[in-house]
Formats: structure tokens, C-alpha cells, sequence
């Protein structure tokens, strides 16, 4: 799949709550479990305060394939962001996550930040190994947090550095 990245815009909210509440549904790869409106999306993870940035990548259709946010995180310093990406589930995402990235990266250095932090479930094997093939490492590891039903899942805490 080729895609192009762009910068999101609070337009982009209604397609991307549905792709974002497209993987809450399917489960497993998120810790997010609550679906998002689109107005609460924007405000959390696309152009809210706490958004450091957040682009999208558009296939060749013009649809929206995934996005990657960048924000505060509590618990964390100021010069580190923290990352989530959101990709549809309609299997066809391959590339996706590698396209959005070196735009990401590129703009934590501009922001002058250190690092980027990802937290993942300790159960996606394919977040776990997307953030491992971006050259994340191991950082820390939350342990037994609980899923909305109790069920508790270990939390991964991986850093990408931003030395020059």
C-alpha cells in the first residue's frame, strides 16, 4: 500500500474516530476500551492542547489508513512524548505505521524533545513488535493493569531516543 502523510486537521475526526473505534471494538491491541466521539477524539489526540502533533496517512483511494499522535503523557517529562498509532483493521495497514514515523520523529526533534515514549499492552504482539522495528527499547514494564473488565494486562514502556 503506498500512502502519503499529512498533518491531521479537526475535519479528519469524524473518519478517524471511526477507525480508532473500529480497534477499540476488535480489542486487544489498544488500552484505550471507551469509543471516542469525534469532538473528544480532536480534543485528545489530534489537535487538543496536549497534542504535540498528529498526522494521517491517506492511501491511494483518498481514505485514511491510520494516524500517529503525539502528546503529554502524565508521569513523563516535559521533553518526552509519547506516541500511540492507530492503523484501520481492515488488514491492509502494511507501512503504514513505518510511513508516519520518520514524520513524527522529525518533529519530537523540532520540539527539541529527548525521547519518545510508547506504551503498549504486553499482549499485542504486533504493537510490541512494530515500536521494537521503529528501534525502540525496552524502558519498563507496568505490571497486571486492569482492563475496564477487570482483567489485568501488563503494560509495556518502551523509549526511541532523539540524540543527533
Amino acid at each position: 500500500m503506498t500512502v502519503t502523510v499529512r498533518p491531521v486537521t479537526s475535519a479528519d475526526a469524524p473518519a478517524l474516530a471511526d477507525l480508532l473505534n473500529a480497534v477499540i471494538r476488535a480489542g486487544g491491541t489498544t488500552a484505550l476500551q471507551a469509543e471516542f466521539a469525534p469532538e473528544a477524539l480532536d480534543a485528545a489526540y489530534l489537535t487538543g492542547p496536549k497534542v504535540h502533533c498528529c498526522h494521517v496517512a491517506v492511501d491511494e483511494g483518498g481514505e485514511l489508513a491510520g494516524f500517529q499522535t503525539l502528546g503529554r503523557y502524565p508521569g513523563l517529562p516535559e521533553d518526552i512524548g509519547d506516541i500511540g498509532t492507530f492503523v484501520r483493521v481492515d488488514g491492509k495497514q502494511r507501512g503504514v505505521g513505518s510511513a508516519l514515523f520518520p514524520v513524527t520523529v522529525a518533529r519530537a526533534r523540532a520540539l527539541g524533545h529527548s525521547a519518545i515514549n510508547a506504551t503498549i499492552r504486553a499482549d499485542n504482539a504486533g504493537g510490541l513488535a512494530f515500536y521494537s522495528k521503529q528501534g525502540f527499547i525496552d524502558h519498563g514494564v507496568s505490571s497486571g493493569v486492569p482492563l475496564a473488565d477487570g482483567t489485568p494486562v501488563d503494560r509495556v514502556h518502551k523509549r526511541f531516543a532523539l540524540g543527533e
